[in-house]
Order: structure tokens, then C-alpha cells, then sequence
């Protein structure tokens, strides 16, 4: 059963797919586990070649390793942030948070398009993501006093609604509920993308998804809030479908990711959202 989650395209739990368990004859890596693997002679010559040992077999993921994986991730972000949030002066926030979103930028492609999933390359990103939320953190913090506090809370609220929406199949994860995500994320990011270079380009205020005093910026937050809660959806059934299938130990890796990114949209989005509310206060 292929991931519907576009993170998990093309890695090891993808191409075991057919809900076979890891490991199984015919499934990827031949056979870990099968009767007589590792016991052939070497070369066919009667006797093993010297030191030759066969790999040891890969243990199945359990929910327990998305859990202890998902939770370092994020320990790992947080820390970063506290830090970022102590330590960097407010005369370098800027140089620092370009660095560290082109750094972040980099690493997040590596991952995604370059399948490099483990322990170092994803609490890396986290500890570098980390660094980003921290100084955007303190910035709206700075702005409007108490609103990262008011969007941990909404963030928290929301992974834990969508968790019960999806405990409760309440909404199914379906191929055409995944393409619906996924176009709604693209087109999210397009008209963020747009929006930016109209700013940069002498617009006052873009398209209006980011004014404040436009109608318009407080649905698209909504809405992109929303996404965000249809990705959590679609990492859920990511998780669900590896722990069944019998995926590698090492796709934990992925599912902590993509949780990670998930839950950072969502609160950068919900920090937004709930900054229009305070209009021109401090």
C-alpha cells in the first residue's frame, strides 16, 4: 500500500508496498528472515568468504518508534527556539533568519527529494527549523505581547482535534482526499509566493491574503490552517499504514518529519491569524 503522504513518495516503505510485511520473500531486501538467507554458501564454492557476515535483519516499526522519534524532533525544534529566541539579538535577527531559512531550505530538499531520512539529517533540520520559529517567535511576540503563548495552545488544540477526527474516522484518508490536500498546499504556497513578490515589487498590500485590514487575510489563515490539519491527516494514515505494512525501523524517520512540518505550519499560521486580532495593540 503506497504512502499517500507526498514526503513518504519513493522511499523504502513505498517500494515494500502491497501490505506485505518488510522483509518477506519477494519484498525488497530478499527475504530477511526466510528460511535458509545468510546460509548459501558464498560464491557457490562450498565454504563462506573469509569475515563475510549477512546483514542482520531489519526490525518491523512499531507506533512506540514514531512516538520516541516524533517526540526528540520536536524536544530537538523547541530547544533550538528557546535558544534562538535567548540568544539572538534583535540586530541580527534578520541576517541570522535568512541564514537559517536557506540552511533549513536545503536540508528539507535533501530529505525530501534526496530520501536521507535519519537520525542527524532530520533533528538537523529541526535544530535549524528550530532557529527560524524561535526568531519569528520573538519578533510577533515583541509586536503583540502574549500571542506565541495563544498560538502553542491553538496548535496543541488542533493536532489534538485532528487526531480524534481521525482516531474516529471521522474523515477518511482516500486517494481523492489526498490529491485535495496536496493541490490545496501548492496552491497555498503559489499565491504566498505571488503575494511576496508583489511586496517586493512595490505593492502595498499584495493580493490582501496578508493584510491585515483585509477580510481576505483572515480566511486565507483559516484555511491554511485547515491544510495544515489535512496533512496531519494524511501523516496519520502515513503512520497507520507503516506500522501495518511492516515497514522498516528507519521510516520513523520520515513520519517524524513530516509530523514536525505539519505542526510548525500550523502554528506559524495560527501566530499570524491570531496577530489581526490585536490590531494595533502591543
Amino acid at each position: 500500500m503506497e504512502s499517500r503522504n507526498p514526503a513518504f513518495r519513493g522511499n523504502a516503505f513505498n517500494q515494500r508496498a502491497g501490505g506485505a510485511a518488510y522483509g518477506s520473500p519477494g519484498q525488497g531486501a530478499a527475504g530477511y528472515g526466510s528460511p535458509g538467507y545468510g546460509t548459501q554458501p558464498y560464491g557457490g564454492a562450498g565454504q563462506p568468504a573469509p569475515g563475510y557476515a549477512p546483514p542482520a535483519p531489519t526490525r518491523p516499526m512499531t507506533m512506540d518508534d514514531v512516538v520516541v522519534r516524533g517526540f526528540m524532533t520536536l524536544v530537538t525544534l523547541v530547544i533550538a527556539a528557546a535558544a534562538a529566541w535567548v540568544l539572538v539579538p534583535t540586530s541580527a535577527a534578520v541576517p541570522v533568519l535568512v541564514v537559517a531559512l536557506i540552511a533549513q531550505i536545503g536540508i528539507w530538499a535533501f530529505i525530501t527529494f534526496g530520501r536521507k531520512a535519519n537520525a542527524p539529517m532530520v533533528l538537523t533540520f529541526a535544530a535549524v527549523y528550530g532557529v527560524v520559529v524561535g526568531i519569528i517567535s520573538h519578533i510577533y511576540n515583541d509586536l503583540f505581547h502574549g500571542v506565541v503563548f495563544q498560538a502553542v495552545i491553538g496548535t496543541a488544540l488542533a493536532f489534538a482535534a485532528t487526531l480524534a477526527v481521525y482516531a474516529l474516522r471521522i474523515v477518511r484518508v482516500t486517494p481523492k482526499f489526498a490529491k485535495f490536500a496536496i493541490a490545496a498546499g501548492v496552491a497555498l504556497i503559489a499565491l504566498m509566493l505571488i503575494n511576496m513578490l508583489m511586496y517586493m515589487f512595490g505593492s502595498d498590500d499584495g493580493l490582501g491574503i496578508r493584510d491585515p485590514d483585509n477580510p481576505l487575510a483572515y480566511v486565507f489563515s483559516v484555511v491554511a490552517i485547515l491544510v495544515g490539519c489535512f496533512f496531519l491527516l494524511l501523516d496519520f494514515d502515513s503512520i497507520e499504514q507503516g506500522v501495518r505494512s511492516g515497514a522498516p525501523e528507519k521510516f520513523a524517520w520520515y513520519c517524524a518529519f513530516g509530523l514536525v512540518l505539519a505542526l510548525v505550519w500550523i502554528y506559524l499560521e495560527m501566530l499570524r491569524l491570531l496577530s489581526y486580532f490585536y490590531g494595533g495593540r502591543d
